[in-house]
Parts: structure tokens; C-alpha cells; sequence
């Protein structure tokens, strides 16, 4: 779907997040450095620049540094023990760290509103009391909106840092002469201020939260903060968990897989597939890793090309692809093998290309648009060009290949599209091939163990298998790839077919695996593609080096009952996210800037 894409984007928001220890360094340090600078700007000290640092610092790093490095500790420990989303200690102190800004930054602004304030008043109390509220404020929505648990624990455990901090600045004014600093207070003051600023602000969480929820809980029946928190789960701990929630949204499909078998003097020799499932919709989620799942599941060298589908052909758990595990191993037990094959030929209607090849009475053809971009071909138009290329040309069973190799965000072809008549224009060229006596074939492949989906590459790597009829030689490229970037397709071809190649044709497995970067897309080809190239030529002179003997069969079947997301589910779930998230541009800086200027109000108008 065209809206996965942007939802997948927002990952770009998620943030490598520093180890505990650069954490634990940065809120020592700056909380000594907020000390110093707050010190050295109260207009009343009479103390030396390093007496004033060394005080000032200290009681910096007592007031904020201790009590957060205190709240990071705990709050680990606290959330992993209510069952929440598993949290690491480098977030829980990330958490505390982002905080101490928060409330450090507004601190220092209150004692530099003090110094060039024409009133005779220390703004920096009120300061440090609406830095607290902007920080348990922030804490709650962050541990509710990515801890899934409720609200009112949340909160509790929101309060730790806030209560550390202002527990040390009683403590310090008591012992120490910190009240030269922030001005004289009463605790019961102190705190009706803090619990009425935190009461405004949490009811305008509340609100937003509330606002927000309801679409998803009444569309979906599923809550928007419990899908935020496993999907963080998922992109930052490589959790599975949202599969739960997919499953209970998920929708019984029926769907095709091609299979195209090859058998040596050893047994089967190389498995290629073309199953009618979308590898999606991301990471480990459902069948984003599925080109490296279902090839994992066979002893020998197998290749899960793209087949015609889209998001909406997504599994909803990975454990859906036992079944398509099944019901390939079914028909490789049922299978005629025979020497027979045509040679590779291409065909071409406005900018659609068509390579195909027959095997025995078989028809596997590969779609692409390349160079012009595209993306996901419908299940309902792969099905249609089947049916057609069995009509024209009097074959028993026809596979086809979504190529997937020249990427356009929003470049989907679906019924009505004019790529579709392209498409069928181009099948409709294709003549009956005649078909030889003898097939060899050799396969290689390359984790590329050394590159990594930061690059656009899967687990899978890249794998060629080179099939010779007659005299000419056919590689068949596969990327373990999501898309490639336009016209990389052709230097690669160009470069393999100076190793004495005819033809040959780059695909890529359109993996998911490589989509829990930011931004969403992540087409093969935008990094290091001299070095990608020189992968693929060595594994295809591998290939080349593999050729023997073979016997081809092909079969084409049903998938039963499979769960995926399905077009109803998975169109309502994106519009109800897209709608969510159009909503909250707007509603979340009114309702929180709102809440801000009346704790601003409370806690400053009467000071002037």
C-alpha cells in the first residue's frame, strides 16, 4: 500500500539511542556544568570564580546528576517487573538523561530571568518548579506511550526523578545556604505549586491520548499506545510481539506460489519460487524476513523471488509461512521432471519488459519497468497475466516474477493503471519458444556477510543461478533487497554479461528485513554499488564454474487459508494510523501549549 511506506518512515524519528554509560558520563558532567553556570550567575556572590564553580557544581550535580542517575537505575527494574515492554537499562537512563535537560535548561533560563529582570524577584524557584512539571510530564508519555502499561503506573513511576530532584533541594536548603540561589519556600507551597502544574498537564496527556486512542480502539479494536509500544519493541529489540496483534486483526487469504525445481545427478540441485505473499510488512514482523525464511527451510539452493502481491498480502505471524513450507515440499514429492526447455527471450510494450523461458510445458516470465520506476504488481494482475500467457501460448502452468528492481515510492500498479495494459501488451507478444533437448544450470551464492541492511542488503545476500540451454547462458540475479535505485539494474546486467553471459535479469526479494532503518526506503544501490557488483560477477563465475545436467519441473499451487493482513484489515489499519497522525499535528502543539501557558500563568503571573 502506498501509505506503508510513509508509516514506515516514521522510524526516522527513532533514534540510535547512547550506551548506559555515555549516559551516566553526560548526566554527571552537565549537571555540574548547569551547577556552575547557575552559581555564577547569582548577582549576590561574593565567593571566588572557583569557590562558586566548586559550590555551585556540587550542588548541581547533588540536585540533578545524583537524582537522575538514582531514577535511571530504578525505573529499569520497576517497569521489567510489571510486565510492561521489556526496557533496557540504556533507555531507563537515556530517559533520566533527557529529562535532567529538560528541567537543567529551564532551570538556568529562571536564573538568567532573575539577573536581568527589572523586579526585584528570583524567578529561579519557579523555574525549577515548571522545569519538574515539564519533566514528569514527559516521562509519563514517554513510559505510557512505549512501556504498554497503564496510565496510573505510569504515572507512579513517572513521579520518581521529580521527587528525587525536589527531595535533594529541600535537603540542600536545609543544610546548605542553596536558598541564596532559588529564593526562601515552604514545602507545602513548593508542593500545592507542583501538584497543580502536573495536574494541568496531565489531563492535557490525558486528553491527546484519549483523542488519539479512540479511532484505533473503535476501527480496530486495538489500543494505539499498546501497537506504538510493540512497534518500538520491534524496530529498537527486534521483538515479534505485534504479531499477537496482527493475528487477531488478520484475514484468511487463497493465493498462488510458483515453483520451478531443478535435479541433478545428486537430487534437487536449486529451488526457485515465486510465491503470490508480500514480504512485509517489516523487520522479523509477519514475512518481512520471508525470502530468508521459507530459503532457510530447504537443504538446497533455493531462491524466493517476488511474486505479484502487495501489503496487503502480508502474513501476520511468520509462523503463517509453515504453511507455504508445506505445501512446497508437497509438490516437490509430485513433480515430472524433464530435459526440455526454450531458450530466454525478452519482450517489450511501451516501457513493460517481459523476459521469459519455458520449461517443459511451463512458462516462467519476469516482469519489470526498469529503468522507469515502479513497485509492488497487484496479486489480481500477476493472476491475470498468467491466465492470459497460458491462452496465448498453450502451456500447462505460467509463473511470473514482479522483478522489483527499479524503485518509485507510491509505484504500485494496480488495476486500472495504464502499466497494467503495458503489461498485457507485452504478454501478448509472447510466441510459444521452441524448446531443446538438455538444460544445465549453476547456482552460487553470497551471504555478504561484510555488507549489512544499512547498505539495502538481507540475510540473504545475493544468489545467481545461471541456466544454459542450447547455447546460450541465462543468469538470473536475485538481491535479497528491498527495490533498487534506478538504472542500477543495467549496470549490473552490463557487467555480467562480459563473463560470456547471453542474458540475464537482477531481481531483488523486495525483504522487509532492511526497512527498520529511517525514512522507510532503503533501495539497493544507494551505497557502495561498485562493491555490490563485483559480489555479484564472482558469484556468477562461481555459477558458471557450477554448470552440470539437469532435469527441470514446475508446478503452480494453492495457498490455502492464509492469515495476512488482507486488503479490508490492512487499508483500515493504514487510514486509521494516516488519519492519527494528520490529526495529531495539529491537536498535539494546541493542546500541550495550552496546558504550558497555564502552568506558565499559575506560576509566574503573580510575580510581576
Amino acid at each position: 500500500m502506498s501509505n506503508v511506506n510513509k508509516l514506515v518512515g516514521l522510524t526516522k524519528y527513532i533514534m540510535v539511542l547512547p550506551s548506559t554509560r555515555a549516559s551516566l558520563f553526560s548526566m554527571v558532567f552537565l549537571s555540574f556544568i548547569i551547577g556552575c553556570i547557575v552559581s555564577l550567575m547569582e548577582p549576590a556572590a561574593t565567593d571566588s570564580i572557583l569557590r562558586s564553580i566548586f559550590y555551585g557544581g556540587s550542588t548541581g550535580f547533588l540536585i540533578f546528576g545524583v537524582t537522575s542517575v538514582m531514577s535511571g537505575g530504578v525505573t529499569q527494574p520497576i517497569i521489567n517487573s510489571l510486565n510492561g515492554r521489556h526496557m533496557k537499562m540504556k533507555q531507563s537512563m537515556f530517559l533520566a538523561f533527557a529529562s535532567m535537560l529538560i528541567v537543567g535548561v529551564i532551570y538556568i533560563l529562571g536564573s538568567i530571568a532573575t539577573v536581568f529582570s527589572s523586579y526585584n524577584y528570583n524567578y529561579t524557584l519557579d523555574s525549577l518548579i515548571f522545569g519538574i512539571a515539564i519533566l514528569f510530564a514527559f516521562r509519563t508519555i514517554v513510559l505510557w506511550g512505549t512501556s504498554n502499561i497503564n496510565l496510573l503506573k505510569s504515572i507512579s513511576i513517572a513521579a520518581i526523578q521529580p521527587i528525587l530532584i525536589l527531595s535533594m533541594v529541600v535537603v540542600m536548603a536545609s543544610l546548605t545556604s542553596l536558598t541564596a540561589n532559588i529564593g526562601n519556600f515552604s514545602v507545602v507551597a513548593l508542593s500545592i505549586k507542583i501538584i497543580i502544574s502536573s495536574l494541568i498537564l496531565m489531563f492535557a496527556i490525558y486528553s491527546f491520548v484519549t483523542v488519539l486512542e479512540s479511532p484505533m480502539r473503535r476501527n480496530l479494536g486495538i489500543g494505539g499506545l499498546e501497537l506504538l509500544s510493540l512497534a518500538i519493541a520491534h524496530i529498537t529489540e527486534g521483538s515479534q510481539a505485534m504479531e499477537s496483534l496482527f493475528d487477531d486483526m488478520g484475514e484468511p487469504i487463497d493465493t498462488l506460489i510458483g515453483i520451478l525445481s531443478f535435479k541433478g545427478k545428486n537430487g534437487i540441485k536449486a529451488i526457485f519460487l515465486t510465491p503470490g505473499i508480500h514480504p512485509g510488512p517489516i523487520g522479523h514482523i509477519g514475512g518481512g524476513n520471508m525470502p530468508t525464511i521459507l530459503a532457510s527451510k530447504f537443504d538446497t539452493f533455493t531462491m524466493v523471488s517476488h511474486g505479484p502481491s502487495t501489503h496487503d498480502f502480508n502474513p501476520v505471524s511468520s509462523k503463517e509461512l509453515n504453511k507455504v513450507e508445506e505445501i512446497i515440499k508437497e509438490a516437490l514429492n509430485d513433480m515430472d521432471y524433464s530435459n526440455t526447455a526454450s531458450k530466454f527471450y525478452r519482450v517489450q510494450n511501451g516501457d513493460a519488459k517481459v523476459g521469459f523461458q519455458c520449461f517443459n510445458d511451463d512458462l516462467l516470465m519476469l516482469a519489470t519497468f526498469a529503468p522507469r520506476g515502479f513497485d509492488d504488481i497487484d496479486f489480481g494482475i500477476g493472476l491475470a497475466l498468467t491466465n492470459l500467457a497460458k491462452s496465448k501460448c498453450d502451456i500447462e502452468n505460467a509463473m511470473i516474477v514482479d522483478c522489483h528492481n527499479s524503485f518509485k515510492d507510491m509505484g504500485r500498479i494496480l488495476p486500472g493503471n495504464k502499466e497494467v495494459f503495458e503489461l498485457m501488451g507485452a504478454v501478448e507478444k509472447i510466441d510459444t519458444p521452441k524448446k531443446e533437448n538438455g538444460i544445465r544450470v549453476g547456482c552460487a551464492y553470497d551471504p555478504l556477510d561484510n555488507m549489512s541492511k544499512e547498505e539495502g542488503i538481507g540475510q540473504s545476500g545475493v544468489k545467481v543461478m545461471v541456466v544454459e540451454v542450447g547455447d546460450q547462458k541465462t543468469a538470473y540475479v536475485l538481491l535479497d533487497s528491498n527495490n533498487m535505485v534506478p538504472g542500477f539494474r543495467e549496470k549490473i546486467m552490463e557487467k555480467v554479461m562480459e563473463l560470456g553471459i547471453d542474458c540475464a535479469e537482477v531481481m531483488t526479494t523486495d525483504t522487509h528485513f532492511v526497512n527498520t532503518l529511517s525514512g522507510g526506503h532503503n533501495p539497493v544501490g544507494s551505497k557502495k554499488q561498485d562493491e555490490i557488483i563485483s559480489y555479484i560477477l564472482n558469484c556468477t563465475r562461481n555459477a558458471l564454474n557450477d554448470l552440470e545436467d539437469v532435469y527441470a519441473a514446475s508446478k503452480v499451487c494453492n495457498i490455502e487459508d492464509l492469515k495476512t493482513m488482507g486488503p479490508t484489515t490492512a487499508t483500515e489499519l493504514v487510514t486509521t494510523i494516516s488519519s492519527i497522525i494528520a490529526v495529531s499535528r495539529i491537536f498535539a502543539p494546541l493542546i500541550f501549549l495550552l496546558a504550558l501557558m497555564i502552568v506558565f500563568i499559575w506560576l509566574f503571573s503573580w510575580a510581576f
